[in-house]
């Protein structure tokens, strides 16, 4: 739950402190230059990964050539190669016998294609969403927190990047608040049987037919577990292989997804379903420890549900292709183990607490599986590149700076964890990504909140809402988690990827009120309307301009982030 979110902690409210004397809140450190350094091992280790695949790729070439001879053959030397064998009938039965043993080799050790048919996000009733004045209302009249942190959550929550439709669950609502057992199993219900009707309508695949059953929740484990409420509820077959993930943040989606993968290489022509959600309902904090209330801010009621399959019927109908996971842990470390920690404050409280240091290990376990994940996915121009300039600093000591890999080339969408407005804004800028590469990220954290481990599902059915999604598309999916853990996980699109019916972005896609980044150019100002992808740029002439415009001023490096601003429909207007 808590994995991306924190990152957003101290930087969030960074250079907020009070001028009063009132709240102080301290910056903390920002995620490390990824242009510094580079380990090696995990650069050995990506490109293990590729050599596990030589013998495909070398078998590709090899039938390639025997294709082209094949094909200038005339009838002459089809006749004479007849001849020639049968003269020679044990060299054609080792051949074949040879052929017939690398064929069926290669059939039955090569994985098996994982598509993904479709998916569902849970968007809540109306009645469960909540204003940030009503927030901080609500926070108030409970009681439970002094002014020093009822001043700090609220610079907390105007620097969040959280909109005004975001939902809270039924049992915060109430003044005093009821968080009870039955009051947590009744949002885990409604939000993970609200995903999966949704599911099983879209696809008409019957519960029946599910074989493979993964579901992640980090702070809500009651018993019978969350996979058995499931079971129950929808009438699941009796043998079928069910898990249940705990305590693994924000990353357990990806996560959840692998372990699918894996199951669905073993067990032949059945779906495996994927649920992601966390509960809040039980888990919010009434403490006054400032380090364990920033989840009070972030985290929103969310959750989605995967349907996986290995049929090979299905890639027709299929969104997706699953390339590839790879995940990064770095529970070892003292530091990054505890960044991320649930435990009773002085009072005796419960919450979950977060370090300091939080950005700075997010930004090492990132490093680690980027620099894993570029041989798996990066041109071999990148590459080629990458290892010009590493080696020459590993061997000759040169102080030169190691090339980072430009990941745009790789990949046409990124659905970064939503945790928090300052996990993205460091994203962006380490990774050198434009604003609209970032944009899924933003509008999905300003209009559903931080959604845990669900949402990079929520930033992908905005691509699919906004009709970005093309046949060869790459996605990657970039997720954090307490632990500490960073995991990714690379899809192709199948097809042109229109959203769902009762998608989440269905009532709001063409009329929302959003958050954005403002940027300072030459005489005007420009901002992204991320709602209607557009820029526009406010001049003495009040022109508009298109978006390459203003890319090509970034990629100069002629302007710089500003702020962030709030776009009204209704008024054009800008404010600060």
């Amino acid at each position: 739950m808590e994995g991306g979110a924190a990152a957003n902690s101290d930087t969030t409210a960074g250079g907020a402190a009070a001028a009063t004397g009132g709240v102080q809140i301290k910056p903390s450190r920002r995620l490390p230059d990824f242009l510094q350094s580079v380990n090696l091992k995990y650069v050995k280790l990506g490109y293990h990964y590729l050599m596990s695949h030589l013998l495909t790729l070398c078998l590709i070439p090899l039938m390639a050539v025997i294709m082209v001879e094949v094909g200038q053959m005339n009838p002459e030397d089809v006749r004479q190669l007849w001849l020639h064998l049968q003269y020679n009938l044990v060299s054609v039965i080792v051949c074949s016998a040879f052929l017939v043993f690398g064929s069926t080799l290669y059939i039955m050790t090569r994985p098996r294609p994982v598509y993904l048919v479709d998916y569902s996000c849970y968007r809540p009733p109306s009645r469960l969403q909540v204003r940030s004045d009503q927030f901080m209302e609500h926070s108030r009249l409970t009681g439970d927190f002094d002014d020093a942190s009822l001043e700090f959550q609220r610079k907390i929550v105007e620097r969040s990047g959280l909109g005004d439709e975001t939902y809270v669950p039924e049992a915060m609502h109430y003044l005093p608040p009821r968080p009870s057992m039955a009051a947590a199993r009744e949002e885990a219900e409604q939000v993970m049987f609200g995903a999966l009707d949704n599911l099983f309508a879209n696809t008409s695949v019957k519960p029946k037919d599910i074989g493979i059953l993964v579901v992640n929740c980090s702070l809500f484990n009651p018993t019978p577990s969350l996979s058995a409420m499931i079971v129950n509820k929808y009438k699941l077959r009796g043998n079928i292989r069910s898990f249940n993930l705990g305590g693994m943040g924000c990353s357990a989606g990806v996560i959840a997804v692998d372990l699918a993968k894996d199951l669905l290489q073993v067990h032949r022509n059945t779906y495996a379903v994927v649920v992601s959600t966390e509960n809040i309902t039980q888990n919010w904090y009434f403490g006054n420890r400032k380090s364990m209330l920033i989840p009070n801010c972030l985290f929103r009621v969310g959750g989605a549900a995967v349907l996986l399959s290995n049929k090979s019927a299905d890639r027709r109908r299929s969104k997706y292709k699953l390339v590839h996971v790879v995940r990064t842990h770095k529970g070892a470390e003292d530091t990054a183990f505890r960044c991320v920690y649930q435990e009773q404050d002085d009072a005796g409280k419960v919450g979950v607490s977060l370090s300091k240091d939080l950005m700075a290990i997010a930004g090492g376990a990132l490093k680690t599986n980027i620099t894993t994940l570029g041989p798996l996915v990066l041109p071999i121009s990148e590459q080629l590149l990458f290892f010009a300039t590493l080696v020459a600093k590993k061997l000759f000591n040169a102080k030169v700076k190691p090339y980072i890999p430009d990941f745009k080339l790789a990949f046409d969408h990124f659905c970064i964890h939503a945790g928090g407005r300052a996990v993205i804004d460091e994203l962006e800028k380490n990774l050198q990504l434009m604003p609209v590469h970032v944009e899924a990220s933003r509008m999905s954290l300003h209009r559903f909140g931080n959604t845990s481990s669900s949402s990079i599902w929520y930033e992908l059915a905005y691509t699919e809402a906004k009709g970005r999604m093309r046949k060869g598309h790459r996605v990657w999916q970039i997720a954090f988690g307490s632990g500490f853990k960073c995991n990714s996980a690379v899809w192709e699109a199948l097809r042109h990827v229109k959203p769902s019916p009762k998608g989440p972005w269905e009532d709001c896609i063409d009329r929302q009120l959003c958050s954005f980044a403002v940027t300072c150019v030459p005489d005007s100002v420009a901002y992204q309307n991320y709602s209607y992808g557009c820029i526009v740029s406010t001049t003495k002439n009040n022109l508009e301009r298109p978006i390459n415009y203003y890319e090509k001023l970034l990629t100069r490096g002629r302007n710089q982030l500003f702020s962030i601003a709030t776009f009204h429909r209704s008024s054009g207007g800008c404010c600060f």
